[in-house]
């Protein structure tokens, strides 16, 4: 069963590094990542004896984190896959975990936002010799790639969410 549990606890970690590094190189996220963060959640769950309140309470917070994905998209603050990977991921943290996941990215994205607009400002030069992607994004009012952000604080928040709690016993 325990390697069962850390099998299915790596499902998060490893998508939302998946989806960040493909935001960074791409500017896009895949459907599919977003969808099998949901869809291995309920195994994961299921796995490590979470309640059925609890598992209620992630659902909650998931679609609270789509609803407020969803008024970000419109106002042009993220794109459609930075919304879909916040609420995907947000499943993971329910609620106890909802408050890291949401500083974490906060605070990793006001600091990446910052740094890749004082690369764009300073250091276009490198962007000639590099592969394509770098070119992109470096672009000086190109966008901004949040699923690294939204992927450095799932991955920052993760020993907060209910799902590792119950697999070291807390």
């Amino acid at each position: 069963m325990t390697e069962l549990s850390l099998v299915l606890l790596g499902v998060m970690p490893v998508l939302v590094i998946v989806a960040g590094l493909h935001d960074l190189t791409t500017m896009k996220i895949p459907n599919w990542i977003s969808g099998v963060l949901i869809l291995g959640f309920f195994p994961a769950a299921l796995v490590l004896g979470l309640s059925l309140t609890q598992v209620a309470t992630a659902l909650a917070v998931g679609f609270v984190a789509l609803l407020i994905g969803m008024g970000m998209f419109a106002l042009r603050w993220v794109g459609g896959g930075d919304a879909k990977l916040m609420a995907a991921a947000s499943l993971w943290f329910g609620y106890s975990g909802a408050g890291p996941f949401v500083l974490y990215t906060a605070l990793v994205g006001g600091g990446f936002c910052l740094m890749l607009l004082l690369a764009r400002a300073r250091l276009q030069v490198f962007a000639l010799n590099g592969p394509g992607w770098v070119a992109r994004l470096m672009q000086p009012k190109g966008d901004i790639p949040y699923g690294v952000a939204i992927a450095a604080g799932a991955l920052l928040a993760y020993p907060s969410s209910p799902l590792v709690r119950a697999f070291i016993g807390g």
